[in-house]
C-alpha cells in the first residue's frame, strides 16, 4: 500500500472504530495483550535481529536499552494495555450541560479524534501503547517507527492484527507504514485530508522536523533534561537516593534526570556523597565552586547545561538561593520534569510555583512522568507544549469535543 493508501484506509474505517462499544473495546485491548504476550518468541527474534543491527551501527547505549525487549517487558507492555482496558470508557461523556435563557440544552461531549498519526524511533513498546490507548478512544491509527525497530515493530502489529482478526475486526483499526525512508514520514505529515492528528516521539530533531513540516495539527512531545534541585533545607540521603534513581534507573529515558543543581550551603557535605555514589558510573560535568567538592568531574560549559544526554553523564550547577535555581531551571530546562528536594514548605510551594514545565515534583524522583506511574495504564507520549495537552498523554489527550444541542421548535429572531 502507498502512503496514500494507508491514510485513506484509516480514515474510511475510523467511523467503525468510533461505533465500538466499551465492553468491544475493552474485551479486544484485553485479547490483544494476551496475544502479545503469547507471541513473545517471535517478538523476540525480531528484536534481536534489531539489537545486533543496532549495536553493528553503533547505537548508542540509551539507545540501545530504548529499543531492548526481553520477556519482562513484554509482559509489562500486555499489563499496561490491560490497564488502560480496566479504565473508564471517556468517549460520549457530557462534561457539562447548561440552559439558555430561550430554553436550548446545550452540552459538550467527548467524541474520538479520528485518524491519529504517531511517529517514533526504536521504541517498540510505543506500537502496543499507542495501539491500546487510540482504540479504547475509538481512533483508528496509522503508525511509523523508525528502521531501527523495524523488525520488532511489525512483529508486534502482526500479532495485534491477529487479535483483531479474531474478534471479527478490521486489520484499518490499526495500520502500520513500513517504509522507514525519509521520503515516506515527509510524504506522511503531508496527508492531512486524512489523518486528524500527528504525535511525534524520538530526539529533538525528529520532533522539530515534524512540528516545522506537517500540515497535520501536531502534539509536540518534547526532550527532556531534567533537573533536580537540591535546595538548602534537603534531607541529604533522600536527595542522594533520589538523584541516584533519577539518573541512573534507566539512562535512555526523555524523564531521567540530566541536571542537578545544588545550593551553595549544603553543597560541601552533598556533593562528595554523591560523587563517591556515582565513581566509577556517572561523569559530572560541573561549575567551578561544584568542582572544589567533586573528584574527576570535568568543566561544564552552556552547551552541557542544556544538554539531554541519555548517558551516565550529568551537569552540576550550585547556586546561591532559591531563586538563581529557578532562573537556572527555567532557562535551561525543556518544560519537562523537575524537581526540588527540601524540607522546607515554603520553597517547595515557591518552587511549584514559580517552575515552567508540564510535571514538577516535590521530594520525588523524575521518573515518575509516566501514564503507567500516573494511572493511565500506558501513555501516548509527554507533551511538553501547553496546548490542548501538557504532560503524560492519556485518554483523555486523544479525544475532541462536540457540542449537542435540544430544542423544542427555537428559532433565532
Amino acid at each position: 500500500m502507498t502512503i496514500e493508501e494507508i491514510c485513506r484506509a484509516a480514515y474510511e474505517n475510523k467511523y467503525v472504530t468510533a461505533k465500538l462499544g466499551t465492553t468491544e473495546k475493552d474485551d479486544l485491548i484485553d485479547r490483544a495483550a494476551d496475544d502479545l504476550v503469547k507471541n513473545t518468541d517471535e517478538i523476540l527474534k525480531a528484536n534481536d535481529i534489531d539489537m545486533k543491527n543496532g549495536a553493528g551501527r553503533g547505537m548508542a547505549k540509551g539507545l540501545l536499552d530504548r529499543l531492548h525487549l526481553t520477556a519482562e517487558r513484554i509482559k509489562g507492555v500486555a499489563d499496561g494495555m490491560r490497564q488502560v482496558a480496566d479504565l473508564p470508557d471517556p468517549v460520549g461523556e457530557v462534561t457539562k450541560m447548561w440552559k439558555r435563557p430561550n430554553g436550548l440544552m446545550i452540552g459538550q461531549k467527548k467524541v474520538p479524534m479520528g485518524v491519529i498519526g504517531v511517529i517514533y524511533e526504536a521504541r517498540p513498546n510505543v506500537t502496543a501503547d499507542v495501539f491500546s490507548l487510540c482504540f479504547k478512544t475509538g481512533n483508528t491509527v496509522i503508525l511509523r517507527g523508525g528502521s531501527a525497530a523495524a523488525n520488532t515493530n511489525k512483529a508486534i502489529v502482526d500479532s495485534l492484527h491477529e487479535s483483531l482478526q479474531a474478534a471479527g475486526l478490521p486489520d484499518e483499526c490499526v495500520l502500520y507504514i513500513e517504509d522507514t525512508s525519509h521520503e515516506s514520514v515527509n510524504e506522511f505529515m503531508k496527508m492531512d485530508k486524512y489523518v486528524d492528528l500527528l504525535i511525534p516521539r524520538g530526539g529533538a530533531g525528529l520532533i522539530r522536523s515534524v512540528v516545522e513540516n506537517s500540515t497535520i495539527p501536531v502534539i509536540e512531545t518534547g526532550t527532556g533534561n531534567c533537573h533536580i534541585y537540591v535546595d538548602e533545607y534537603a534531607d541529604i540521603d533522600m536527595a542522594l537516593r533520589i538523584t541516584d534513581n533519577a539518573k541512573t534507573q534507566r539512562i535512555g529515558v526523555c524523564n531521567a534526570a540530566e541536571s542537578l543543581v545544588v545550593h551553595e550551603k549544603i553543597a560541601p557535605v552533598f556533593l562528595p556523597k554523591l560523587a563517591e555514589l556515582f565513581k566509577g558510573r556517572v561523569s559530572l560535568f560541573a561549575d567551578e565552586q561544584a568542582r572544589k567538592y567533586l573528584t574527576d568531574s570535568y568543566e561544564a560549559t552552556d552547551e552541557d547545561f542544556g544538554r539531554e544526554y541519555l548517558d551516565y553523564k550529568m551537569s552540576v550547577k550550585t547556586v546561591s538561593d532559591i531563586d538563581e535555581a529557578i532562573r537556572h531551571i527555567n532557562h535551561y530546562n525543556t518544560g519537562h520534569s523537575e524537581a526540588i528536594i527540601t524540607e522546607n514548605y515554603t520553597n517547595a510551594q515557591k518552587f511549584l510555583d514559580e517552575i515552567d514545565a508540564a510535571c514538577v515534583y516535590v521530594n520525588a524522583s523524575t521518573r515518575f512522568t509516566d501514564g503507567n506511574e500516573f494511572g493511565f495504564g500506558a501513555e501516548i507520549g509527554i507533551s511538553t507544549q501547553k496546548l490542548h495537552a501538557r504532560g503524560p498523554m492519556g485518554l483523555d489527550a486523544l479525544l475532541s469535543s462536540k457540542y449537542i444541542i435540544y430544542g423544542n421548535g427555537q428559532i433565532r429572531e
